[in-house]
């Protein structure tokens, strides 16, 4: 596992706590590896998900730290959706 997927393994994990109702969500973070979020809560994971985000790792860690906004994000391509945009919707509250 990548220092970067490590860190938003840990990072995630605080903000959803013990797991995510909404279904799952796999962070696809470009050359480190994946993050899925689901109701068994935060971890490194590359397998399939209900809705999947991809992004560099710079973009990533200003999504979660909360510099870039997420909506903001999509509309300038910098990260793209995959699958049900209302759960990723429904991720952005949580960790807004």
């Amino acid at each position: 596992m990548s220092d970067v997927v490590a860190q938003a393994v840990a990072a995630l994990s605080e903000k959803i706590g013990d797991g995510f109702d909404g279904g799952s969500v796999k962070f696809d973070i470009e050359g480190e590896g994946g993050v899925r979020i689901d109701g068994d809560g935060v971890r490194a994971d590359d397998g399939d998900a209900d809705c999947a985000l991809t992004a560099d790792a710079d973009t990533f860690q200003e999504l979660r730290s909360g510099d870039l906004d997420p909506t903001a994000a999509f509309m300038t391509g910098k990260i793209k959706i995959d699958g049900d945009m209302g759960i990723a919707m429904k991720l952005g509250s949580v960790l807004g």
